[in-house]
């Protein structure tokens, strides 16, 4: 059996699920959440989750190591936490907003790491002595894990920055038939028309689409810190481990530190009620960028112990 080939028919599945996704997500946004489409997104994006984590399983079997020592373990890694984080995510918020802005990012994540990066980079290696330690998994797991948690709460604040820049829109309490509260219609007002698209909920309460967007980000970011701090504090200790420093301002150290400061600011201004609304929300979307500086442009374009050597070694 050629593991291999089971585990790149397993990628390349999951990316062509991910199309289907994107349009399915977004033709469920333009038909005011169909009930069908509501549980074919959820159905694409289990399949998915699935079978990435399908992928990772095998090359852990295979090859006798947690697959995350390598730059395209990681980005498949990433692919499959975000994935799994929108399931839980749409489960409990009943909602499929999330799947049509992250859909995009996880296509691209696993369309990058199969189509763009070197074969050399694809390929299992022997793990090099320092990645021989329990810490491998315990650090670069979650703080995989706090980029995909951050990359989606920014992403719900730059899409604040879109929608209060461009539409007014409310959300009016409501009722069926049944006379079971079940449904919230909100009024997307523009120069031209007046949309209605119905929500569900349990409440009747007024409120306004871009503070449910923020009050979301704001909890999943609230989630995302504390992970990222857990995975610097277990970097440092590994580090000590390994190479008998907790710290020493290697490039990707320098901006999980400057990740760390940004997404410390937008929750102490937050839980401070210093910025609220779009000044916050800029403040989680210039996070967004800086998250992907410390992941991927430090180890492409920086040197250090961090440093993947793709284009500078």
């Amino acid at each position: 059996m050629n593991i291999s080939l089971i585990e790149n028919n397993l990628i390349n599945t999951s990316f062509g699920l991910l199309l289907i996704g994107l349009i399915t997500y977004w033709l469920n946004l333009t038909l005011n959440k169909n009930v069908h489409l509501n549980n074919l997104c959820l159905l694409l994006t289990t399949l998915i989750n699935v079978n990435i984590g399908l992928s990772l399983l095998i090359r852990w079997i295979e090859y006798k190591y947690f697959p995350l020592s390598n730059l395209y373990e990681s980005l498949i890694f990433l692919g499959w936490s975000i994935t799994f984080l929108q399931i839980i995510i749409e489960i409990k918020a009943k909602n499929r907003l999330i799947g049509s802005i992250t859909m995009p990012i996880t296509l691209l994540i696993i369309g990058f790491a199969t189509m763009s990066l070197p074969e050399d980079l694809k390929l299992a290696s022997p793990l090099v002595p320092a990645l021989k330690s329990n810490w491998l998994m315990m650090h670069v797991t979650v703080m995989i894990l706090s980029y995909g948690t951050l990359m989606i709460g920014s992403l719900l604040s730059f899409l604040l920055l879109i929608i209060s820049d461009k539409k007014n829109i409310r959300i009016e309490g409501n009722s069926n038939n049944n006379n079971k509260k079940v449904l919230f219609r909100y009024k997307v007002h523009n120069k031209d028309n007046t949309r209605e698209m119905n929500l569900t909920s349990d409440t009747d309460n007024r409120i306004k689409l871009t503070e449910v967007i923020d009050n979301i980000s704001y909890r999943i970011i609230g989630f995302g810190f504390p992970l990222l701090t857990i995975g610097i504090i277990s970097g440092a200790v590994w580090a000590n481990d390994a190479w008998g420093t907790y710290w020493s301002w290697d490039p990707k150290e320098t901006w999980a530190l400057i990740t760390w400061i940004v997404f410390a600011i937008y929750l102490h201004s937050r839980i401070n009620n210093k910025l609220e609304g779009k000044k916050s929300a800029i403040i989680a979307s210039l996070g967004f960028v800086v998250i992907w500086i410390c992941y991927l442009g430090v180890n492409f374009l920086g040197k250090g112990l961090h440093s993947y050597g793709w284009l500078i070694t």
